[in-house]
């Protein structure tokens, strides 16, 4: 049986609904016990239980477990230079500066979350040292507090790089407060940089319990903030201090990378070592017959060493994923026996829907068209093709195993039926500009990130809407790019084309860049190419500084809003009004552009 951590949270206060009643004394006010928070956690399990919570928090906000339009914004990357919106989502668009201001609740819904998260690490922080609880030993208290540490840190880093300067709320707060005071983007930066420095040393290297914290978790997100500090100083006026930022970068990405325990995949493995992706032509289960069976090994299929990353069962470093640095656990099993929130609804939210536009050739919701998609969000022109041109289409992230685009007609009717349908087809060449938007934004080709040609629990009601593998919160090729980046920043651009192009190797790329190519731009692309549907591209762009967000989102985004409505330079999204609006006994000023 896996030793995985589970999302489980107990309900500390239950005791105080327990128990015979005796109908007599009901009316009584003669309580025997009022719990508080200073008693109410008498043992260590408990207070590891306020960190499942947390690690759960993390699982809904990055893995996009709940449905809403904030996950598509911040995990989902709508807006941003590499996600849009359908025809039909239009309601949810995300880059029309017309209608987006402080009062959006996408801003506030995001900023209290991650005040939520914060709460819920503060409050495993005071339990801890509460005298009452008993530990086995020193070792577990202190990794019980370095994880707590690490999830406010976390936050902090994530509000300052989409936020910049917010309060700093290290305590739990037991009466209303109206007086918070905000940081500078700088101080919310140095801040998480403490705390993560601070607990290093009671992180382990691994562990045993799958989607728990290590050192390199740690590490990862100090490479990432020093970055971000060097950003920070550099438009405070400090650029004289960023090159030491840089440089400490550089340093942490060392240690994740050259002197830890993880190392790229370079070869198949795992779960499904000896299998090509399968699929049938078909519009119904019926269909599903072997004269209609075909395999992307009919197609390049070079990729599958990459496809591999994505089968369940393949995501964790217990498994044998040796760059798997921190990933959030999803069981099938919980799922179906408690927990409703153990999925990942990729194939829902991310998946195409052929059946509308292209239903003469293209229909309905099985494995060979992505599943039960919904496209609540559309990968842009760039996403999907700008950045697989020419020179840089060699690419295993570019072949049929992990970029579907050969797709089959699967509607008897159709003259493509059996057959591969022409993207001019599909896009509807030559149509009116009302057809062709709606073919573009909601036909696509499909990632085996949002997908699968094995959906599981079909056989017990499910309905090809959801994934059922671990999800990557932290994964090495992430690092590599960091310190790619910090290198180009330093002034390294040698250094940093080494290490895109260990990237760029293990994709079988034929172009490898050169020191030349370096810059933001280049940067970009890459972790385009890498990491699409797993980061979150809006911190990506927000925390490059200057103008990168919006330069991008107007060149790259499908529809003309943002080059029609977006007026203002901005690198941080605005604090919610609501929260400068309650704050009444202390000032607390909106960011640039967002009055």
């Amino acid at each position: 049986m896996k030793n995985v951590l589970k999302y489980s949270v107990c309900g500390l206060l239950s005791a105080c609904l327990l128990g015979s009643c005796n109908d007599s004394k009901f009316l009584e006010e003669d309580p025997e016990t009022f719990y508080t928070i200073d008693n109410v956690f008498s043992t260590s399990e408990q207070v590891d239980q306020v960190l499942i919570g947390c690690y759960s928090h993390i699982r809904v906000m990055m893995c996009m477990t709940e449905e809403s339009n904030t996950a598509f914004v911040f995990r989902g990357g709508n807006g941003t230079d590499m996600f849009d919106v359908a025809t039909i989502r239009r309601s949810n668009r995300f880059n029309d500066y017309s209608i987006l201001n402080s009062t959006t609740e996408v801003f506030y819904i995001n900023y209290s979350h991650w005040y939520q998260l914060i709460s819920k690490a503060n409050l495993a922080l005071y339990a801890a040292e509460l005298p009452q609880i008993s530990w086995t030993s020193e070792a577990e208290k202190l990794y019980v507090m370095a994880q707590a540490r690490f999830f406010r840190a976390f936050a902090y880093r994530n509000l300052g790089e989409l936020y910049g300067g917010v309060p700093l709320v290290t305590e739990i707060t037991t009466t209303p407060r109206y007086d918070f005071e905000r940081s500078s983007r700088l101080e919310t930066y140095q801040y998480a940089i403490d705390e993560l420095e601070a607990i290093l040393n009671d992180l382990p290297e691994t562990t045993g319990t799958m989607g728990r914290l290590v050192r390199g978790a740690a590490q990862h997100n100090l490479c990432q903030l020093y970055i971000d500090k060097g950003i920070a100083l550099e438009e405070d006026g400090k650029g004289g201090e960023a090159p030491a930022a840089y440089q400490k970068a550089i340093a942490y990405g060392n240690d994740v990378i050259d002197g830890s325990v993880y190392s790229l995949t370079t070869e198949r493995f795992g779960s499904r070592a000896d299998e090509d992706p399968v699929y049938y032509y078909a519009t119904e289960e019926s269909m599903q017959t072997p004269e209609h069976l075909y395999s992307a090994a009919g197609y390049p299929v070079e990729g599958n060493l990459y496809w591999d990353l994505f089968q369940e069962g393949n995501q964790n470093y217990q498994e044998g994923n040796k760059e798997a640095i921190w990933v959030a656990q999803i069981d099938y099993d919980a799922y179906k026996a408690e927990d409703g929130e153990s999925k990942l609804q990729y194939s829902r939210s991310f998946g195409p829907v052929y059946r509308d536009p292209m239903s003469a050739h293209l229909n309905s919701a099985m494995e060979d068209v992505g599943g039960r998609g919904i496209v609540q969000v559309t990968p842009t022109k760039y996403t999907r093709d700008l950045v697989y041109e020419g020179k840089w289409g060699s690419d295993l992230r570019n072949s049929e195993a992990v970029l579907r685009r050969t797709l089959l007609g699967n509607v008897p009717s159709s003259p493509y039926y059996g057959k591969p349908v022409p993207w001019s087809v599909i896009y509807k060449d030559g149509e009116s500009k009302d057809a062709v938007d709606g073919s573009w934004t909601q036909c696509f080709p499909i990632s085996c990130k949002i997908s699968t040609d094995k959906y599981r629990g079909l056989d017990a009601g499910e309905n090809r809407s959801n994934l059922f593998r671990d999800e990557y919160l932290i994964r090495l090729p992430e690092t590599i790019l960091l310190r790619a980046e910090a290198k180009m920043r330093s002034g390294d651009n040698a250094g940093a084309a080494d290490d895109i192009n260990l990237l760029r190797k293990r994709a079988q790329c034929d172009y490898l860049v050169k020191a030349s190519d370096v810059n933001v731009d280049l940067i970009l692309d890459e972790r385009a190419r890498e990491l699409v549907y797993e980061e979150c591209r809006w911190n990506t762009l927000l925390r490059m500084g200057g103008t990168v967000a919006v330069d991008r989102i107007k060149k790259y985004a499908y529809w003309d809003d943002p080059r029609t409505t977006l007026t203002k330079n901005f690198n941080l999204w605005p604090i919610p009004q609501v929260v400068i609006d309650t704050n009444k006994d202390v000032v607390m000023e909106q960011n640039p552009g967002w009055n």
